[in-house]
């Protein structure tokens, strides 16, 4: 089954690329309709429940989400024919082209990638992701590839994807997840993003997304090794406090990730135990 229509996406590159390099409030760019019918359709079909075996549990002050990056427990269709050709030569071509960032490197791991799924009252506070790879130290994000497969999403459930100034002084585009849209963008120290506020969908609905990234190998010690950055918003109040708090416990959470080489399956558990109780 193919994937994606590469006479269609390179035929419009040169607008393209004016676009994404040239978007405020950082380079972005949103394509509807991007994989093929046919393969969009096949890839909601298949993607699992949020009780399926394997996914992390994201469950914070920061978020509330669920994660599966573990490859062997992805339905191979979204893992074997879209994530692949997402890692693909030919993609990574397309997106160095898109972007003008050379020398894309993605990532097979797709360590903190994956698929994704938020429930009613899911959220992702603004931030702005982590600039480095967790097990290579020489790899600097670049690029985030974000596929959405929610068909039928009303506006009245919220969940849209906001970019934000990089001051946080407001919030300059919003962009509702509909099916088969995906959202290419940099991923800057400060290319601050997230959907803040609470999902209010039906308990059968979940947002759906598959999500990639894209680094580029630099040589040790040219840039910093930084966390997911989480910023509060203007009216946050005293949510500012707790924002504030639990990213400094990430960072200490990431830091031991990075030098311990353990993964997220173990502090997901706990999290998801405390969260059931409730």
């Amino acid at each position: 089954m193919r994937v994606l229509n590469y006479l269609k996406w390179n035929a419009a590159l040169s607008v393209d690329k004016k676009r994404y390099q040239n978007a405020t409030p950082y380079p972005h760019i949103v394509f509807d309709d991007f994989l093929e019918k046919q393969a969009a359709d096949y890839a909601l079909d298949v993607f699992p429940k949020i009780k399926d075996a394997g996914w992390i549990h994201y469950l914070h002050v920061n978020e509330k989400k669920h994660g599966l990056n573990k490859l062997d427990l992805i339905p191979e269709f979204i893992r074997d024919d879209i994530i692949k050709e997402f890692n693909s030569l030919t993609f990574v071509e397309y997106l160095e082209n898109l972007t003008g960032i050379k020398n894309l490197l993605p990532d097979t791991t797709i360590e903190g990638g994956g698929i994704h799924q938020s429930e009613n009252k899911g959220f992702l506070n603004i931030h702005a992701d982590f600039t480095v790879h967790p097990h290579k130290k020489t790899w600097r994000r670049r690029v985030n590839v974000l596929i959405y497969l929610n068909k039928n999403w009303s506006s009245s459930y919220g969940g849209a994807l906001e970019l934000w100034e990089k001051d946080m002084s407001s919030c300059t585009v919003s962009i509702a997840p509909i099916f088969n849209r995906i959202v290419i963008f940099n991923t800057d120290e400060d290319s601050y993003h997230g959907f803040p506020d609470p999902i209010n969908c039906p308990e059968d609905v979940t947002r759906k997304s598959i999500a990639l990234y894209y680094f580029t190998e630099e040589k040790i010690g040219s840039f910093r090794k930084k966390s997911t950055n989480y910023r509060a918003r203007p009216n946050d109040g005293f949510k500012a406090v707790l924002i504030w708090l639990d990213k400094k416990m990430i960072i200490v959470y990431t830091w031991l990730k990075g030098t311990l080489g353990i993964n997220d399956d173990f502090v997901s558990q706990v999290l998801n135990f405390f969260t059931r109780k409730k």
